[in-house]
């Protein structure tokens, strides 16, 4: 394929409901939006996960255009690209960076899928029919509202919930939790909250039968998690410690973590998810879709990802009604018993519904 024109565009979507976590509260979901275009008049989408602010990592809305405007956009455009792959060899001198990439990488991705006239999860290598997904739920103003609010989604069959935790906001809440659905498989996200000074809090919530800790350390740390793993019986699931196959590689020979977490954006894209999830495979280690709030093209992206066979625990892509009034594809993301159907159709398996994406669009620029 030979990339002939792209397009970016800020958009701006509200909420359902504020979401909460240890970082603070988001009322909208800013994110960009790309288009890549082939002369063929093929047109590849993706998403980029990156928050306004620079509180999941360092990369924000705003550093991101800049990345693909001057940097990323100009190395292949009028290039002739034969495969996904290629397109990390083309920006394997830009250092981190990897939301950026993976966002145009991802709509690369789209347009080999199309170009194959195959879905996007049988090129990635998917053999799953459907997928079971969670839910990740923000922090409640009380517990009694945290309590009603997984309830509603326990009720909607959702096959793993997800509490966000921080200090002051944590082991009574579990308990809580736990007490109120005994069996429910549940786990905790600590967003990076905590330091090995809290080793004795958190073993307090080895009581509770959760699946796992997520990132309870800092956010760029392998070694203290080691450190804690060996405190802990519930597994730490590592998250922002993992940005590369290097990273997933040392974290399972320190021992940091019984369990990975891969986003997409994170990692700098679908090429470099899959070989996490290879090695994390060969060395018996499972793994499971983490969500960034995203829109429904990061959504299908992810839907298509975890049909993967190693992603054996449910991940984060809940239904686009979950997080947002109406979503940018056609049709929306639907779950149904705590599945996700893994489209058949060609590319994504999601039409973009336009009009939602102009209502909701702040600026844009076009690349040739």
């Amino acid at each position: 394929m030979r990339i002939h024109k792209v397009i970016v565009r800020h958009v701006k979507m509200p909420m359902k409901n504020p979401f909460t976590t240890s970082f603070g509260t988001l009322h909208d979901k800013s994110f960009l939006l790309l288009e890549v275009h082939t002369d063929e008049g093929i047109v590849g989408f993706g998403e980029c996960v990156a928050f306004e602010a620079p509180w999941y990592s360092e990369e924000t809305v705003k550093t991101c255009w800049h990345m693909l405007e001057d940097f990323l956009i100009p190395m292949i455009l009028q290039k002739n690209i034969h495969h996904p792959d290629d397109v990390s060899k083309m920006f394997a001198g830009i250092r981190k960076n990897k939301m950026a990439i993976a966002s145009i990488e991802g709509a690369i991705w789209d347009l080999y899928a199309q170009q194959s006239n195959q879905p996007l999860a049988k090129v990635l290598g998917g053999n799953k029919e459907k997928i079971d997904v969670g839910v990740s739920l923000g922090i409640q103003s009380t517990i009694e509202k945290q309590i009603e609010v997984v309830g509603k989604y326990i009720a909607e069959g959702y096959k793993r919930i997800k509490v966000k935790i921080k200090p002051g906001w944590d082991v009574e809440v579990i308990k809580k939790l736990r007490e109120a659905f005994p069996n429910v498989p549940m786990m905790a996200d600590a967003n990076s909250a905590y330091t090995l000074r809290d080793i004795d809090l958190l073993k307090q919530l080895d009581e509770y039968n959760l699946m796992m800790i997520e990132q309870p350390l800092a956010y760029d740390d392998i070694v203290d998690h080691a450190t804690l793993q060996k405190h802990l019986k519930t597994p730490i699931c590592l998250d922002e410690s993992i940005i590369s196959l290097e990273d997933a590689r040392k974290a399972i020979e320190l021992g940091s973590c019984g369990v990975i977490n891969i986003k997409i954006g994170r990692v700098g894209g679908l090429s470099e998810a899959i070989k996490i999830h290879d090695y994390c495979q060969s060395k018996g280690i499972p793994v499971w879709c983490g969500g960034m709030l995203e829109a429904g093209i990061g959504r299908a992206h992810n839907i298509a990802l975890t049909s993967l066979s190693n992603f054996v625990l449910p991940g984060d892509t809940a239904g686009s009604s979950h997080y947002f009034e109406e979503d940018i594809i056609n049709p929306e993301v639907v779950v149904k018993d705590g599945t996700i159907q893994v489209p058949q159709t060609v590319g994504i398996g999601y039409e973009p519904n336009r009009k939602i994406i102009e209502k909701y669009t702040v600026s844009s620029k076009v690349y040739n």
